[in-house]
């Protein structure tokens, strides 16, 4: 699903501060972050993956400014895409060795759902790279995950600037829609090509007396997003008041 749900799994990195009035109290007891060696990984990482979104993000622009449209921007930035968003198979990575406050089986979800999308629906199925929707969640995504990274960039050095934790708790209020609109539009394109060429389907009879239907797993995969979509866009909305709200109390007693 949009990844631009990751906003719902970031209370590790803001938590155990407790109310602004008693500040003092709460810094002794905050939750202690990774060790030197971790951070400094995580830091890199994080710079790293800032500056290959923007690469993408750029990349749009420039396509766009040269073609006049927004229509097969894909192609543009396809290489980029794939690597930095498959690259991302290492948050799963941290969350199992524990240098990341967050659960394994929610990011896991997370990234393997970008990775699913761009390999076996927008990589597959050619026909699809052109749809505009395509275009949709490329760009929620590339918003979403600039802003993401430098959260957690200038959160690992204690340094976080209000614009950018408030663009981190409002914009996925457009983002994740959006996002999830260009998901669903994408993989509802995909269905006819899927279902007249079969791929990745596994007809009987065969030697494992085994059968899987891709065409079917896709709809069900669409379905899934009915419960789910408003589960974390009102879990993130809790968490905006949440933060936000804390800040602004904050800065009162500053």
């Amino acid at each position: 699903m949009a990844a631009v749900a990751a906003t719902a799994a970031t209370k590790g990195h803001e938590g155990g501060s407790g109310r602004a009035g008693a500040s003092k109290a709460s810094g002794m007891r905050k939750r202690k972050g990774p060790g030197p060696l971790a951070t400094a990984c995580l830091v890199i990482y994080n710079v790293v993956m800032t500056a290959g979104w923007l690469v993408i993000a750029v990349g749009l622009v420039r396509a766009y400014l040269a073609k006049g449209s927004y229509h097969s921007l894909y192609y543009s930035i396809e290489k980029p895409l794939k690597f930095f968003q498959t690259g991302a198979l290492l948050e799963i990575l941290y969350c199992a060795i524990g240098i990341v406050p967050s659960s394994v089986v929610l990011t896991s979800f997370q990234v393997m759902s970008r990775v699913f999308l761009i390999w076996a629906v927008t990589h597959s199925v050619k026909e699809v790279q052109s749809e505009d929707s395509v275009i949709l969640f490329v760009t929620a995504w590339t918003i979403t995950e600039i802003i993401r990274y430098s959260f957690y960039t200038f959160s690992l050095l204690n340094h976080l600037p209000y614009l950018i934790k408030w663009a981190r708790y409002t914009l996925f209020i457009v983002l994740y829609p959006m996002g999830v609109s260009g998901e669903l539009l994408t993989i509802y394109a995909a269905l006819p090509f899927v279902r007249q060429t079969g791929l990745y389907s596994i007809s009987l009879p065969n030697k494992y007396n085994f059968s899987f239907d891709y065409y079917a797993f896709l709809i069900l995969i669409m379905i899934s997003y009915i419960p789910i979509f408003p589960q974390l866009y009102f879990h993130m909305m809790h968490q905006r008041r949440k933060i936000l709200s804390h800040t602004e109390e904050h800065k009162k007693f500053e």
